[in-house]
């Protein structure tokens, strides 16, 4: 039994909320096989043990319809991680959860089982609307990106006119519309601003070693 002079510090851990998850879907309209996937990072959309984000990529738009949510930059985040990884493999669909572990097709199984098992080893971030602060944590090896995402809360349904899923209609749920560095983190504590979000858009922050690298960890504006 905890003594008094223990027990509301037990107590106060107990409490402590558990590190959020980064989930990043990389997909393509133009993919027959990734509605399921989608339907499935949709579904996870309200836990709040997770950040999961929608990155549509470009290479799958010379089957007949082109991603109008896709960019480059998404594309060769995709490939950074698999440059990092033993297999090399960029697929679609595929989960990166925490940047540390790949599930690719619909197999929330595996997805579930990696964000169960990943590590954070960072401060979360600390987000409000006109910037992020990380706290003071052991220094990273070497110093961590700092990446701003912003993305669409809503679903969004799209009539798909061409391609393979051609005839359907793919809801979309956190959508990434924008990718930005803010900075980097060597270990102390920091504050990074950036302009409040704008059109229905929300936050993310995430810790990265590097191109391709490890999430070290990740916070949201989701309250």
């Amino acid at each position: 039994m905890a003594n008094a002079a223990t027990a509301p510090h037990v107590a106060a851990a107990a409490a402590a909320p558990a590190a959020p998850v980064l989930v990043e879907l990389y997909q393509s309209e133009g993919c027959s096989s990734c509605p399921p996937a989608e339907a499935y990072l949709n579904g996870i959309a309200g836990r709040t043990n997770v950040i999961p984000l929608a990155f549509e990529v470009t290479y799958w738009d010379y089957l007949g319809w082109k991603d109008k949510f896709a960019t480059p930059a998404y594309t060769q985040r995709q490939r950074d991680f698999a440059a990092h990884s033993a297999s090399h493999e960029v697929a679609t669909p595929q989960f990166w959860i925490n940047g540390q572990q790949s599930v690719v097709g619909a197999n929330p199984r595996g997805v579930e089982a990696a964000i169960a098992s990943v590590r954070v080893t960072a401060p979360v971030p600390a987000l409000s609307a006109n910037g992020v602060t990380i706290a003071r944590g052991a220094a990273p090896a070497r110093p961590a990106d700092v990446w701003l995402v912003r993305y669409d809360p809503r679903t969004i349904d799209v009539p798909i006119k061409a391609g393979e899923n051609g005839g359907r209609t793919l809801p979309h749920k956190n959508l990434v519309r924008e990718l930005t560095k803010l900075g980097a983190w060597n270990g102390a504590a920091a504050h990074f601003a950036y302009a409040p979000a704008t059109g229905g858009l929300r936050n993310a922050v995430f810790l990265q070693d590097g191109r391709g690298g490890a999430v070290l960890s990740a916070g949201s504006d989701v309250r």
